[in-house]
């Protein structure tokens, strides 16, 4: 019984010394860097536009980091927002994702000296 337990044990140890010297056998392989990664590093990073809570998409809002499904959901339902801090004191957002967001979103107010949309006049009764 006893030698069962030393063969066993001196089998493992050949096994795992015999793996690890045929992986400590192969080169490890450098890792591709793209051409286009050093292009983009001297490029000048291009600074987006605010995104608009009252109006966008949910592609949109979920394009901004930090917004999960749960807050886009909160935010498309609680609009229309006069500033975008409502979304901290409407309890939409914490004060801590909001931070992380604020200057990637604005609360635009649609234009109050917009044109109403023409209608037909109704027949004059005689």
């Amino acid at each position: 019984m006893k030698r069962n337990w030393i063969s066993l044990v001196v089998t493992l140890a050949v096994l795992s010394l015999s793996l690890n010297l045929a992986f400590a056998a192969e080169p490890a392989k450098p890792a591709a860097k793209p051409v286009a990664a050093k292009a983009d590093a001297k490029a000048p990073i291009a600074k987006q536009e605010p995104v608009d809570i009252n109006s966008a998409t949910d592609a949109e809002l979920k394009a901004i980091p930090g917004l999960g499904d749960a807050y886009i959901a909160k935010i498309v339902v609680n609009r229309p927002f006069a500033n975008k801090a409502q979304l901290v004191s409407r309890k939409i957002l914490p004060e801590s994702v909001y931070e992380k967001v604020k200057d990637r979103i604005i609360a635009k107010q649609p234009k109050k000296n917009a044109a109403k949309p023409a209608t037909k006049a109704e027949p004059k009764k005689k």
